[in-house]
């Protein structure tokens, strides 16, 4: 059974998609599922249409993504994936809602590091896992992450559930670089110098700075730059004025970086469109206009980053591939629920 076009529309706010029974979609569009919302990517959207006359249609969900292509079956009308994280992007892999791709140009413009080895998924922009320091409290301009565990910043940290997708992608890329051994020692002395329980979100950790609850925390550097230009709330303006951003390990392996990506769907019926798509997305122009948008760093060698990220400072990205972290994922999440990191310090 499938969706009908006034459903599709009341959940997408924008163009509807319709799915006929076993046939391909009509020509000339491409229909997207997003995890991203659509506001952030709708410019690539009109970019891609007005430079190829190709429909894009965007159906954002906030979750259940796999669960929907899954469900819908070989009649899904789903082309292309959209999302952010690796372990979603593994997510949809190992659901099998994703087919590979052996594309030369967008091979070519995505280094390896930041695609799958198999082609079932595309890296297109990345967000550093950084430090978020009060400027006043903090005199430090360079840190590590092993540095987090030392005594001296005893009850100066802040940071949200360790748990979260964002945070277990750093500790899986410790596990990568150190082994298990030393990441439990490790996140326990990070647990010991809490200033208090994991809690709220990015942003609200740099509100915890400004107040003087702690001196630092874990962050995305994107995040920065939502509060930085943010006119509906002046305060998160003032929570970014509070605090600098220390880009962990820039002088030696670089700074852990997640990632925006793409797939391509299983049952893509409009498939040729879908690959144009994903071609457009990898490209120079594209990747330049989706990280002023989303104020992310282009994967693309020498792409351009908006004036918001370029103030933040240089970036030197951890050289590890993304594979290797989500391959220790599981291990990072068993790690933190070992040494309790959610009930913060107990010393």
């Amino acid at each position: 059974m499938f969706a009908t076009k006034k459903l599709y529309a009341t959940l997408l706010g924008m163009t509807a998609i319709a799915a006929t029974s076993g046939a391909a979609l009509a020509d000339g569009e491409v229909n997207v599922y997003s995890y991203r919302q659509p506001e952030l990517i709708q410019p690539l959207v009109d970019a891609f249409t007005k430079e190829t006359g190709i429909t894009a249609n965007v159906l954002f969900l906030d979750k259940g993504l796999v669960e929907r292509i899954s469900a819908e079956g070989a009649n899904s009308p789903a082309d292309v994936i959209l999302t952010v994280d690796i372990g979603r992007l593994v997510e949809a892999k190992d659901g099998g809602v994703t087919q590979p791709l052996e594309n030369e140009i967008i091979n070519k413009d995505i280094p390896a590091q930041y695609r799958d080895p198999a082609g079932e998924w595309f890296g297109l922009t990345t967000r550093g896992r950084v430090v978020y320091a009060s400027k006043e409290r903090v005199p430090e301009t360079a840190i590590t992450y092993e540095e987090l565990a030392d005594p001296k910043w005893k009850g100066r940290i802040c940071m949200r559930d360790g748990q979260h997708s964002y945070n277990i992608g750093l500790f899986a890329s410790m596990v990568a670089h150190h082994g298990a051994e030393y990441t439990e020692k490790w996140l326990t002395g990070l647990k010991n110098n809490l200033a208090r329980k994991p809690d709220g979100n990015d942003r609200s950790q740099a509100k915890a700075i400004m107040a003087g609850e702690c001196d630092i925390s874990l962050g995305n550097t994107y995040y920065v730059g939502l509060m930085m230009t943010n006119e509906k709330d002046p305060e998160e303006k003032e929570w970014a004025a509070a605090t600098k951003i220390l880009f962990p390990n820039a002088a030696d392996r670089g700074t852990h970086v997640n990632i925006s990506g793409m797939a391509l769907a299983k049952h893509a019926p409009n498939k040729d469109n879908a690959v144009k798509f994903m071609e457009f997305l990898s490209s120079g122009k594209a990747q330049e206009i989706y990280a002023e948008q989303v104020f992310e760093y282009p994967v693309l060698p020498g792409a351009k980053v908006s004036d918001v990220v370029a103030s933040f400072g240089e970036i030197k990205p951890d050289t590890l591939p993304l594979v290797d972290i989500a391959a220790n994922r599981k291990t990072a999440s068993e790690l933190v629920d070992k040494v309790g990191l959610n009930d913060g310090p107990t010393n």
